[in-house]
């Protein structure tokens, strides 16, 4: 059982980049799934969440407009696409399945899988 985040990279200001989560050894369209990033000298925060019964999906305020999450069951792997990006989004990127995604964001987080580093340069 294992996620995997991939997408990162470097980027100027005001790009985009689009992050996979892929899942192996198990369906995610049965569980609710989180994003989450840590920047340099900061702790890991929520970012946006899923849920996959009600379709529910939650953003932080600072990425909220700008970023979105999508599944494609198909391909068992969630993303996330980041639009007008900006130097506060340089972080290392994490995945990871949850008990939960409410309206306060994502809780009961599972593990994390291996993230992916995403640099925004002005």
């Amino acid at each position: 059982v294992q996620l995997q985040a991939s997408g990162g990279g470097l980027v100027q200001t005001g790009g985009s980049l689009r992050l996979s989560c892929a899942a192996s050894g198990f369906a995610l369209d049965s569980h609710n799934i989180g994003w989450f990033r840590q920047a340099p000298g900061k702790e890991r925060v929520g970012v946006s969440c899923d849920d996959s019964r009600s379709g529910f999906k939650w953003y932080h305020e600072s990425v909220r407009g700008r970023f979105i999450i999508s599944r494609d069951n198909a391909k068992n792997t969630v993303y996330l696409q980041m639009n007008s990006l900006e130097t506060e989004d340089t972080a290392i990127y994490y995945c990871a399945p949850l008990r939960g995604c409410s309206g306060y964001g994502p809780y009961g987080y599972e593990y994390f899988g291996p993230g992916t580093l995403v640099t925004v340069s002005s």
